[in-house]
């Protein structure tokens, strides 16, 4: 049952202003918004509209630079980077469109070295498990380049929920793949959101992607221009 009291991502007022060769540019404007356990919101909008900037302020991956960011009732806007790194490290996931895998790794070395940061003692052989729940604990020991693009974005989705993160943040986790192999990431995405119970935020720009989300934010210009439970989503 979600707890309606708190919120696990709540933003007042949060702001992004970024530096840039012609001065400051306003990125996010006073964005409000309350994410509950457990469920599945999708970011949607147009190119430049601020959905990266805002899963990016959620994950502490950007620092706002206005208002206020909490997650999991941490005060993200008051932490340093070491701190935001380690609440990062032990408290969410996140899967990039271009997969960040590191290229001299094999693929269980990539899901299994966040877990060794973490202190887990059987890192490996829950790596190979998080390998095998995504269909490739055969490609174990291969590198990335090894790898086609939807292997290594289910490599990359091995690694971001083999610590059991309470909050998965996605950017466009379908963007860099063709049809069939988008489809076979998507479902495993919302199967193991669903095996393991995270919350997630997805940008996406697929309509079909966003369809499935249990609430819709449509962002445009740095700001909140819709916000719908799938019911009423367009």
């Amino acid at each position: 049952m979600t707890d309606q009291k708190s919120p696990v991502l709540h933003l007042l007022d949060a702001s992004l202003t970024l530096n840039s060769n012609t001065g400051p540019v306003e990125i996010l404007h006073e964005i409000s918004l309350d994410v509950r356990q457990g469920e599945t919101l999708g970011l949607v909008g147009p190119s430049g509209s601020g959905k990266s900037s805002l899963l990016m302020l959620m994950g502490g991956l950007e620092q706002a630079t206005g208002g206020r960011v909490t997650a999991l009732g941490a005060d993200l806007t008051a932490m340093n980077e070491d701190a935001l790194a380690r609440f990062r490290r032990n408290n969410m996931g996140v899967v990039f469109q271009s997969f960040h895998l590191i290229p001299t790794m094999t693929a269980l070395e990539n899901v299994a070295t966040p877990l060794e940061l973490a202190g887990v003692k059987d890192a490996f052989p829950r790596a190979q498990a998080e390998l095998e729940a995504v269909g490739l604990g055969h490609r174990a020991g291969h590198f990335p380049a090894q790898m086609s693009g939807g292997e290594q974005q289910r490599v990359a989705l091995a690694r971001a929920l083999a610590p059991r993160p309470a909050i998965l943040l996605a950017d466009e986790p379908t963007g860099n793949l063709d049809e069939a192999n988008g489809q076979a990431v998507m479902d495993l995405l919302f199967g193991l959101r669903d095996r393991y119970g995270a919350t997630l935020v997805m940008v996406t720009h697929a309509p079909e992607l966003a369809a499935r989300c249990d609430r819709v934010v449509r962002l445009r210009d740095g700001r909140i221009d819709g916000d719908a439970a799938r019911e009423a989503a367009e």
